[in-house]
């Protein structure tokens, strides 16, 4: 599934914790620095935060692995 098809969502609580959600469910919570860091630069632009919020989960790398077998 692409970000296009199920994109990210995210919310920041009066705490400052960023929630990261994908199809309704929180897939991750960020506070403190990296959090920070983050919520500045999200809110600027759709495809941008899409990929920042990706990069935050871990899960931008699916699409770069190789399949299992020969290197």
């Amino acid at each position: 599934m692409s970000l296009e098809d199920d994109p990210f969502d995210y919310q920041v609580t009066k705490s400052g914790v960023l929630l990261i959600r994908r199809g309704g469910r929180t897939v991750m919570q960020l506070g403190g620095r990296r959090a920070g860091a983050l919520i500045p630069k999200l809110g600027r632009d759709d495809d941008t935060d899409q990929q920042l919020l990706a990069r935050a989960t871990g899960n931008y790398r699916h699409g770069n692995k190789r399949p299992p077998g020969r290197h």
